[in-house]
Parts: C-alpha cells; sequence; structure tokens
C-alpha cells in the first residue's frame, strides 16, 4: 500500500546547468500549456486518503486518493502514483534494467520505504519508464480524477549519484504533457529547491508534506501562489502552517501511515 512520504528540505542544493535543463525539457515537451486543466480549489477543505479511501468529512471539496482506488463523487479528485520508485510487491513487474543499480550492480532502495528506485538517468531509460506510467495517468483520467500527483520527484536525492535533479525535471516533464493532453492537471510533489523551475516542467500546482514542520511553505508559495496543498504530520507543523497560511492554502493534518478512516492510527485535523 503506498504511504506518505515525509521529507526534510535540504539546503544544501547542487548547483543546476541552465543550458541543460532547458534543453531537456525541451526535448520532452510538446507544447502543451501547463494550467490548461482546471486547477484545485485553493483555500479548500482538503482530505489526504492515499492509504486508502473513505467518505469523506463535511466541509471536504478536495480529496487526494491512490490511483488503484475510485475518485470520491461530487470533488475534486487527485490520483497518486508513485512514479520515481517501485513498491516492494511491484518488483517484478519492472524490466531489471529500469531499476537504478549502485556501482555493485545491486539495485538502489530507499530504505525508509523499502523502494526500488527506476533509473532516469537515460533518455532511453525516461521514455520507457514513462511509458508505464503514462499508463497509469491514463487509467486515473477515465476513472474520473480531475489531476495526478506523481510522487517521489525528490528520489535523485536517495540516487547515490545515480542520476541529478536534471533527470527528475526532464522526466516529470514526459508526465505533464502526458497528463495535460488527457485533460489531468498535475502537481509538484514536495521538492522545494525545484518548484522555480515549474514552467519548464508543465507543473501546475503543489502537494507538499510538512513544508510547516520544516518552514519551507514560502518556498513553494514564492512560485505557485496559492495552488498550494499542504499535509502536515505533527501538531507543530499544522498549528505553524495555520497560522501563516490558513486564509490562502488547504491545510490537513494526517497520521503518518494516512490510515483510512476506523483504521489503526487514523488521525485527521484541520486549522
Amino acid at each position: 500500500m503506498d504511504r506518505a512520504r515525509s521529507r526534510r528540505f535540504l539546503t544544501a542544493v547542487a548547483a543546476l546547468s541552465a543550458a541543460l535543463i532547458t534543453t531537456l525539457l525541451a526535448s520532452s515537451s510538446s507544447g502543451v500549456p501547463a494550467g490548461a486543466a482546471p486547477l484545485p480549489p485553493a483555500n479548500a477543505g482538503f482530505d489526504y486518503q492515499i492509504g486508502g479511501a473513505y467518505t469523506p468529512p463535511a466541509g471536504v471539496e478536495v480529496v487526494s486518493r491512490d490511483r488503484e482506488d475510485p475518485p470520491a463523487d461530487g470533488l475534486y479528485n487527485i490520483c497518486y502514483v508513485n512514479a520515481f520508485q517501485v513498491q516492494p510487491d511491484e518488483l517484478d513487474e519492472w524490466a531489471p534494467d529500469l531499476l537504478l543499480r549502485d556501482a555493485d550492480g545491486d539495485v538502489v532502495i530507499d530504505e525508509e520505504w523499502d523502494e526500488a528506485i527506476l533509473d532516469i538517468s537515460t533518455p532511453g531509460k525516461r521514455d520507457r519508464i514513462a511509458a508505464r506510467v503514462n499508463g497509469w495517468i491514463d487509467g486515473c483520467a477515465s476513472s474520473g480524477y480531475q489531476a495526478v500527483e506523481p510522487d517521489n520527484y525528490d528520489s535523485y536525492e536517495r540516487s547515490r549519484g545515480g542520476f541529478g535533479s536534471s533527470a527528475a525535471m526532464a522526466f516529470v516533464a514526459l508526465l505533464s504533457e502526458h497528463a495535460h493532453a488527457e485533460g489531468l492537471a498535475i502537481g509538484q510533489k514536495n521538492t522545494a529547491e525545484l518548484a522555480e523551475f515549474r514552467s519548464g516542467t508543465g507543473l501546475d500546482f503543489a502537494v507538499v508534506e510538512e513544508c510547516g514542520e520544516y518552514d519551507e511553505c514560502d518556498a513553494f508559495t514564492e512560485h505557485f501562489g496559492d495552488d498550494v496543498i499542504v499535509i502536515e504530520y505533527t501538531s507543530t507543523g499544522l498549528t505553524t502552517a495555520c497560522a501563516g497560511w490558513r486564509d490562502s492554502l488547504s491545510i490537513v493534518r494526517r497520521d503518518l501511515g494516512v490510515a483510512p478512516l476506523g483504521g489503526d492510527g487514523y488521525l485527521r485535523r484541520t486549522c
């Protein structure tokens, strides 16, 4: 089962080559404009249900659910897709050469979530991986979702040098192009250091975990305005997020496991 990721904001950001980024993004883009699909309403009631679908609480207008769950009737629905990593029970479903490997040939694992990292280091591999992920996006569209949330955009931070941020941006641009062609908006997941490149990557809004906890909400609002959805996992994070942005952003606190209503550890709070 997919689970939410809590990531610390990295203050030391690797230097980015503007020329390389421009070339990579240009090669991935077909000119489909960002923002063409309706965005989630700003400062709306939000519920994060990627750990399992349940009837949204009163006042909720926007919900994010796993791609294998149906959208909620009458609400704005965001489809969660684990786009950059592989969950343990899906490892055998991927071609071995599409799994990132270290110098010893071992698969590189995100140890916090026990997930293999996909190898997006070359254009050819990005195209092959995108073909499958875009199939999931097609499923989101046909199910009735309005937007998609590709997770683990920041996997380059855990790639042990296998690829960098420019490869991550080139890959997410492929997903943005496809999502827009399907009439879906697409959200940037976390990764504050790449928010300034949103126009090149085609990302429309942001879904951010713990920006209150780690004092980085303004890093997203600077580039996405009020089109930022905030998920906190601690009381202090929720307090900080609400103090600064209760009147402009969609904010919710959930349990770290994002359990469904009635499940072990379920917690949901708002401002």
